[in-house]
């Protein structure tokens, strides 16, 4: 490629004749780090073998320097791109990754450039391996194994061994669902701490929050538990009766309770993934047809919307969904929310992507807006996809923010997110693993997916 000369200054050693992959130079953006709330106006990213060698303030004055692309932000701002910490990759029974490789665009073409997918299987080792490597575009995927659940645990030492396996096998993460009982959850947590893999997900009813906290719950998924821990000690739940997450027993809710759990959080340093969007959408009151009109469903196959619009009719049709039960529910939500991030606790972006509505990456948008109505400032609402993931896989010096050194990694937008959260919904472009990808190769993406997509 024919190299290109532009003004600004750079360290000597650039020059000192070192060969990389690629060297990008990205132009008169302004750059929301994430390092506090400063915005730097008017700066130069200096990207070289897929790591940030430098940022800077550009004025005339500045010698010339060359590299391989150029890219002119004209005014735009770029910021770390974002997480989503509660994904789940397609599995293909015929071996297929198509549905695999178009989530990876997907996220990417609303600038998530990290996930975290929570029920594992051996293909996404395998996918990620490719995406490591370059052999695959896509966001970088940290995945759990498989659910460990009342069908897949049978004992203390079996559930143990399925710790071994599971690290062994290369999962970043191990997934807790229900039905797992409280002597199988403490070997689960022992043997998990002796190997070093993090663990968390569902609170089985038989374990509870406080248990739940106590074993070492690196993240609770959906703020599950809370609710139930807030419940009268002598109240016994039937889950028959009680309504998806026991919805129906938000009334019984002793909001008291919640400073001691709070503070439990907070001592176990156990993170929340909220998962907003996904109570919204699969068990809120707008109906299943509804959401089946949003304009991203276009990117999924017609028979997975379809089995979506099945299940949430399936609960409208038992009357679980009224208004009358799901508004209180979805407030107490909202509020819960809100006080555990009041109180410090660290939440990730997280919206359980492809679930029912949630189409991977859109879903995102629809998180962050959630959590904007709940009263949190666009600024941790930006943490939570950039920051705060970063430092719950122990990466916090590696990525999450736009700085000297690490990953380049980050999304073009026309706006200041900070002042407009609806910008991130239109990115001009991606930076990711130091490969730009221009806004019409995003788009190139999306329209091939969704015609492979067409609805007969």
């Amino acid at each position: 490629m024919k190299l290109q000369k532009l003004f600004f200054s750079l360290v000597a050693w650039l020059f000192a004749g070192a060969v990389f992959a690629q060297d990008i130079l990205v132009l008169n953006v302004n750059i929301v780090t994430m390092d506090g709330e400063e915005v730097l106006e008017n700066q130069a990213i200096y990207v070289s073998d897929g790591y940030i060698k430098d940022i800077i303030p550009q004025s005339p004055q500045t010698p010339r320097m060359t590299a391989d692309l150029v890219v002119d932000g004209r005014g735009a701002y770029v910021y770390p791109g974002l997480a989503e910490f509660h994904a789940h990759l397609p599995v293909s029974n015929d071996g297929s990754t198509q549905l695999q490789e178009e989530s990876l665009w997907l996220y990417l073409a609303n600038g998530v450039l990290r996930i975290r997918s929570m029920l594992g299987h051996p293909t996404h080792v395998a996918l990620r391996s490719k995406v490591n490597s370059g052999e695959l575009m896509g966001p970088r995927v940290f995945i759990s194994g498989p659910s460990f659940n009342a069908n897949s645990v049978t004992s203390p030492e079996q559930a143990a061994q399925m710790v071994r396996e599971q690290k062994a096998a290369g999962y970043d993460h191990l997934k807790i669902h229900p039905g797992v009982e409280l002597d199988e959850m403490w070997e689960i947590s022992k043997t998990a701490k002796e190997l070093g893999i993090p663990f968390g997900g569902h609170v089985p009813l038989a374990v509870g929050i406080d248990n739940a906290l106590a074993s070492g719950f690196k993240s609770v998924e959906h703020m599950d538990g809370y609710m139930e821990g807030l419940l009268p000690d002598d109240l016994e739940i039937d889950i028959t009766t009680s309504g998806p997450f026991n919805l129906k027993l938000v009334g019984e809710v002793q909001m008291e309770k919640l400073p001691a759990l709070i503070q439990e959080t907070l001592d176990q340093g156990t993170y929340i993934a909220p998962t907003l969007t996904l109570f919204d959408r699969y068990f809120g009151y707008i109906p299943a047809d509804e959401f089946r009109k949003a304009p991203e469903m276009k990117y999924l196959p017609g028979p997975l919307i379809q089995q979506w619009v099945n299940t949430k009719k399936q609960l409208e049709r038992a009357g679980m969904l009224d208004e009358a039960n799901v508004a209180p529910y979805l407030a107490f939500r909202r509020k819960l929310f809100m006080e555990l991030h009041e109180a410090g606790v660290p939440m990730i972006l997280a919206s359980d992507s492809p679930q029912v509505f949630n189409v991977p990456g859109f879903s995102i948008q629809h998180e962050m807006a959630l959590m904007s109505e709940a009263g949190m400032s666009n600024y941790e609402i930006l943490k939570t996809g950039s920051v705060v993931p970063a430092q719950y896989m122990g990466r916090e010096n590696e990525w999450g923010m736009i700085k000297k050194g690490m990953a380049a990694d980050f999304v073009m937008v026309d706006k200041n997110p900070l002042e407009d959260l609806k910008t991130l919904q239109n990115p001009k472009g991606v930076m990711m693993a130091g490969e730009w990808l221009s806004q019409e190769k995003l788009q190139a993406e999306l329209d091939r997916i969704e015609n492979n997509h067409i609805r007969k």
